[in-house]
């Protein structure tokens, strides 16, 4: 099997720096982890948050730490660090190899969707996010890695898409729908279809900063050499 992961981002209208950050980490025992972070207001206040919460997941990572150990350790930091004053969210997407399972941790008031050929499934129960209060706990969840599975994650700013403008955010079966018409070799381009929908929503001047990250599993190629890519649009 191969793992795809597509990320598209982008910050708020008039806003020169973006307060969400996402990155990813290999994880030791083989695998990939998706981290997004969505730090308090906007700005560079909010991307120094978001952005010190996704390095030291990435670090953890790193390290071994399991992603639900992750969670708790970067909250109990930032909640030491901020003097419990400023809230960030955070979710993990993790294909994780050395248990073959796709492992979610999540602390975000925006779901996480997940479509195989089989199911789908929308994670959205309600949970706190990290670094206000004290006895916080991410949701977790755990299910098998399989061929064709697509895991979908974003930031509030794709959630209220068109709030401000038309009264109600982006309609999540509007989201599911580009999952569902294409593939996990596609995970670039969900992210930026899913990005591309919110931004019409808003007429092209995003109302808040925007994240979508999409991890998908494929068959893949046993051909030899197995060749790792990395591609990535940075505009300036």
């Amino acid at each position: 099997m191969e793992i795809k992961v597509g990320i598209a981002k982008t910050s708020k209208y008039a806003m020169e720096v973006c307060g969400d950050t996402c990155d990813i980490v290999e994880r030791p025992y083989g695998g990939i982890s998706a981290i997004i972070a969505d730090g308090q207001g906007n700005g560079v206040a909010a991307h120094h948050t978001s952005s010190w919460v996704v390095n030291k997941a990435v670090s953890l990572i790193s390290d071994g730490a399991r992603d639900g150990a992750v969670a708790r350790a970067v909250h109990d930091y930032l909640y030491a660090m901020k003097d419990h004053r400023v809230s960030c969210t955070l979710t993990i997407l993790s294909a994780d190899l050395d248990s073959e399972t796709a492992v979610i941790s999540r602390n975000s008031n925006c779901p996480v969707l997940v479509h195989t050929e089989a199911y789908d499934t929308v994670y959205d129960e309600e949970v706190q996010p990290i670094g206000v209060h004290k006895r916080m706990k991410p949701l977790m969840y755990e299910i098998p890695l399989e061929a064709g599975m697509l895991i979908v994650s974003f930031t509030d700013g794709i959630l209220h898409a068109g709030r401000k403008r038309n009264g109600h955010g982006a309609e999540l079966a509007e989201i599911r729908k580009i999952i569902a018409d294409n593939g996990p070799e596609d995970a670039a381009y969900i992210a930026k279809a899913i990005m591309d929908y919110a931004l019409t929503l808003d007429q092209d001047k995003a109302g808040d900063d925007m994240t979508v990250a999409v991890l998908g599993v494929t068959d893949g190629s046993s051909s030899s050499p197995r060749i790792e890519q990395l591609e990535l649009t940075y505009p300036y």
